[in-house]
């Protein structure tokens, strides 16, 4: 099992243990954080999401500027930065008394980790070599998943205390971990800040990249799956189907160690643009064979038949999103300019902030209102976002040669 999860030594290692060390912190965090909002800070359901949303909403735009300072300024020390600043934010959350006061500390959390990501991912596509990049990525995705079962367990200590202090205790140790990381990240080569942009060229060339803003867009419509397990699948069980409550914890330690344990095999089958095209099609089709299972999950007469069914459904929902990870870190990478990651993995992974921003409204109106013929239409979305994505990596790549000498 650690040799799926353990990358090679060099940077690829150093790399997953600064995003081990976030992730402790982080799956404790996301476990108690909207317990901790509501019952300790007193702030209702609704303000949670408001703030929330509008966290994001910012984040998403701000990883493309903070994703260019960082090939500016060099990326090892910008993500260094980036990571002691979410920490700051993180660590703001405990100071929090009244909506607004959340809403300013959820919007720089947002941000300093849209920010952090970009960055991130310039340093890894720095350091490692292009052919190695998609299987690096999946060890770091193995390694993260490991590190937020551990610390999700963790936070579960906070939540049967039900405490200030049990709900402090893990704000502070998530806050602590992001300045570890910030200190492991030096332990890494410097990647050579890019020269600045010729006179008369704009500096955030990837605003004006038609063909990777239309992959990004469907890479955002893929990561609605995001929201499902987290949100949707939850709401689902209790209020449509036979299954007992527990499924829920059964489903998310299934998508958990699957990842763990599958995501570095899945993600060989990846060797350049071609096989990532075709991994990210078979991840919409394999999502709409799943929308479908779950959809069937409504119609289980037992508790048994139902639980079999949503494990069946959760199993091809896993496979599908290593499948598209997979597929879309490569195209991701490859089709960015070598010295301008930074702001290219910014815009790539603000599909990920606008998933988590509009995907629980969207995804709870189509599904727990719609039911089973909202799994079915948002299969088929799964199944063209997917379709269209070599068509749009074949357009990308008859323009590389005039957006890589912009």
């Amino acid at each position: 099992m650690f040799s799926r999860i353990i990358p090679p030594s060099g940077p690829p290692r150093v790399l997953a243990l600064a995003q081990l060390t976030n992730a402790f912190g982080d799956g404790a965090y996301y476990v108690c954080s909207a317990l901790y909002f509501t019952r300790i800070v007193g702030l209702s359901p609704t303000q949670v999401g408001a703030g929330l949303t509008l966290g994001w909403a910012l984040g998403s735009v701000s990883g493309v500027p903070l994703g260019h300072l960082a090939d500016r300024w060099g990326v090892r020390g910008t993500a260094a930065l980036l990571a002691v600043a979410t920490g700051t934010a993180v660590g703001s959350f405990m100071f929090v008394r009244s909506f607004a006061l959340f809403i300013l500390a959820a919007c720089l959390y947002a941000c300093c980790q849209c920010g952090l990501g970009a960055a991130r991912q310039a340093l890894l596509a720095g350091l490692v070599d292009k052919a190695e990049r998609t299987r690096v990525r999946a060890y770091l995705q193995a390694t993260v998943n490991a590190g937020l079962a551990v610390g999700a367990a963790l936070g579960g200590l906070a939540l049967y205390f039900d405490t200030r202090q049990a709900y402090l205790a893990v704000f502070t140790m998530d806050a602590l971990c992001f300045l570890v990381s910030a200190l492991v990240l030096f332990r890494l080569p410097a990647v050579p800040p890019s020269p600045p942009a010729p006179a008369g060229e704009p500096a955030l060339v990837v605003l004006r990249d038609g063909p990777y803003a239309l992959i990004s867009f469907l890479n955002m419509i893929m990561l609605l799956h995001m929201p499902l397990l987290s949100l949707v699948i939850p709401l689902w069980i209790v209020t449509r189907t036979q299954a007992p409550s527990w499924t829920v914890s059964a489903l998310l330690v299934l998508n958990t160690l699957s990842v763990v344990a599958f995501q570095v095999r899945v993600a060989r089958r990846v060797t350049g643009l071609d096989s990532a095209s075709r991994s990210v099609r078979q991840a919409g089709l394999v999502m709409l064979a799943s929308c479908a299972v779950f959809a069937l999950s409504a119609a289980g007469s037992s508790a048994w038949t139902a639980g079999a069914v949503l494990l069946v459904a959760a199993g091809l929902q896993v496979l599908a999103e290593m499948m598209q990870a997979s597929g879309a870190w490569a195209i991701g990478f490859d089709l960015a300019p070598p010295d301008r990651q930074g702001q290219y993995q910014g815009f790539f992974g603000a599909g990920t902030a606008v998933a988590r921003m509009l995907g629980p409204l969207l995804l709870t109106t189509l599904i727990i209102t719609w039911g089973p013929p909202g799994w079915l239409l948002l299969g088929g979305l799964f199944l063209l976002a997917g379709s269209a994505m070599r068509p749009a990596v074949r357009w990308a790549e008859r323009t590389r040669s005039a957006v890589m000498a912009t």
